[in-house]
């Protein structure tokens, strides 16, 4: 009989007692302990089971749960008596940041004190402990939402210290999705005032701290060294080009496929393998994310279950604020051409703008991405940096970004979709109109906030070419030609089927003062560049008739468009 599928579920205590459907992770326990490493960091994408292992971790080590053998049963950790006899044998520091998401410094730095003070009033029975002194009851009891930074970052320290003279044996800290806070500073605007804050916190918690034990810390990118691990050298760093780990978190194909047999849905494995496969951790293939395989299994349909699950703004800003050769490739991926790119794994938050390399390394962290190959070091000249070539994960991944990518042009869907079928019928007065509108009202959202967009309109144009794509993939195969450097982009819609649909070329280009007089000229030189590279003759050998081929000119200055049809057609 199939285990209840229960959707959600992150305490492992619940899931055990509840006897939901559960994939026996508890070996890491076991690989952990003895791997002896002081302080882990482990990085995995959203959803990926980081909260359910860290509350497995908690449940297996900590005092408070000493005598409770029963959770373990029957699985694999207590196979072996050793390990029984290490249960709930730690004093446990358990946190997360998960909820860490403020979008101010004030805000974001009280949620974190209100954090450390429930911390405290958990651990209340300390104050009648004989074994701290009145200096430690002191420091314990100035620990509020209202104390100071000095407070705030020696808190989790001290902390360790009250239950090692309590207990007389040092601590075992779990802090999950740690990098949530930086995220958030990141795209808020106070990086530099959080990283200071969690810099000197985490450098009292885990470094300079003589009643830790061991300490593991979870999260979905590997903030840079710099920014807040620049005195913390006793880091065993796991991220997901690491060997280390690589079944833990997420389920392999052998537990998908056995899951599916659990559940009758043994003929589903090509569809769900199309959909949900494809994550890639160290050299071990064939990872699935454990969001989407617990609602198939639950619900018994195919959708986009684990790119829905957060926010993907920063993702979204990173690629829609993006330049030209950001777009470009993002539009390679979508047309399932790989990428090729080197990949710094420490993420720098503060140099994310316009930094191809940082952004494809944060698509590859958060698992929108996937290694489908790299250059050894030794391959490569020295001083050169390994190639790594990258691909977009699933199909869930590729209609996540597909859906980004429409929202992007929601403000105007309407006049948007009226430009798509302006376009499609020859109505160019209908598309001068209509892409007037969608400009007014998506133009802002492509700007970096640097005051840029007006003198770089192939932000938005180059974002509106992914729109098309995305929309008319089905009748056209759309591509581009790049070559010609800055100020134009080239489109060429060829039609699927050239009985139903005529194919279009577009040639965009920004109105330049020093060579044009007015947007009239400037589309002109758009038509002539059309004429130049011959791309008709290009369609006409692919066996379009030249009365089949449209060719359209659009010129930009500033939010203004002017589209015009090249002559005699």
């Amino acid at each position: 009989m199939a285990r209840t599928v229960g959707i959600g579920i992150q305490d492992f205590e619940k899931m055990i007692t509840n006897e939901c459907f559960y994939v026996d992770k508890t070996d890491f326990i076991r690989e952990w302990w003895e791997s002896k490493d002081d302080v882990t960091l482990i990085t995995r994408p959203r959803r990926f089971g980081k909260t359910l292992n860290m509350s497995m971790m908690e449940k297996f080590f900590s005092l408070d749960y000493a005598g409770r053998g029963e959770l373990f049963e029957g699985l694999s950790i207590w196979e072996n008596e050793k390990y029984r006899i290490l249960q709930g044998t730690y004093p446990v520091l358990s946190l997360s940041f998960a909820n860490i998401k403020e979008n101010n410094y004030q805000d974001a730095r009280k949620k974190i004190c209100q954090l450390l003070a429930e911390l405290y009033t958990d651990h209340e029975f300390l104050l009648d402990s004989e074994a701290l002194g009145e200096g430690d009851k002191e420091f314990f009891r100035r620990i509020t939402v209202e104390m100071d930074d000095v407070d705030a970052a020696m808190a989790i320290h001290y902390m360790s210290k009250f239950l090692y003279l309590h207990y007389g044996k040092k601590v075992i800290i779990l802090l999950d999705e740690y990098d949530t806070p930086m995220q958030e500073a990141y795209v808020g605007g106070f990086w530099s005032e959080m990283v200071s804050f969690i810099r000197n916190m985490f450098n009292a918690a885990f470094k300079t701290n003589p009643w830790l034990e061991r300490g593991i810390m979870t999260g979905i990118t590997r903030v840079s060294k710099e920014s807040i691990f620049s005195d913390l050298n006793n880091l065993e760093v796991v991220t997901t080009t690491s060997d280390k780990y690589a079944t833990v978190f997420g389920f392999t194909e052998e537990e998908v496929f056995h899951a599916l047999d659990e559940c009758n849905m043994s003929a589903e494995k090509e569809q769900v393998k199309l959909w949900y496969d494809g994550f890639i951790f160290g050299s071990h293939k064939d990872i699935y994310n454990p969001w989407s395989i617990l609602n198939v299994l639950d619900k018994k349909k195919y959708q986009t279950y684990w790119a829905n699950t957060s926010s993907n703004g920063l993702v979204g800003k990173l690629i829609r604020e993006g330049r030209r050769s950001i777009k470009e490739k993002f539009e390679d991926l979508l047309n399932g051409k790989n990428l090729v790119s080197s990949i710094d794994e420490q993420i720098v938050y503060n140099q994310l703008n316009g930094n191809e390399k940082a952004i494809w390394s944060l698509l590859l962290a958060s698992g929108y991405l996937k290694v489908l190959s790299y250059e050894s070091y030794r391959d490569i000249p020295e001083g050169a940096e390994p190639k790594y070539e990258l691909a977009l994960t699933n199909l869930e991944v590729k209609m996540m970004f597909q859906n980004m990518v429409r929202d992007w042009f929601s403000p105007a869907a309407e006049d948007y979709n009226d430009f798509v079928k302006a376009m499609l019928v020859d109505d160019v007065d209908a598309m001068n109109e209509y892409m007037n509108q969608v400009v007014l009202s998506t133009f802002s959202c492509f700007d970096t906030g640097n005051g840029r967009i007006e003198n770089e309109p192939e932000r938005f144009y180059h974002g509106f070419v992914l729109g098309l794509m995305v929309d008319l993939q089905n009748r056209f195969i759309i591509t581009s030609n790049r070559e010609s450097g800055f100020g134009r982009y080239d489109v060429m819609l060829e039609p699927r089927n050239p009985r139903e649909d005529n194919a279009i070329i577009l040639e965009f280009k920004a109105f330049n003062k020093r060579r044009e007089n007015c947007l009239e000229d400037t589309v002109q030189a758009a038509l002539e560049q059309i004429g130049k590279k011959q791309y008709a003759a290009q369609l006409i050998a692919r066996g379009i008739d030249q009365e089949r081929i449209r060719e359209y000119g659009f010129a930009f200055k500033g939010k203004t468009v002017l589209i015009e049809k090249a002559a005699g057609e």
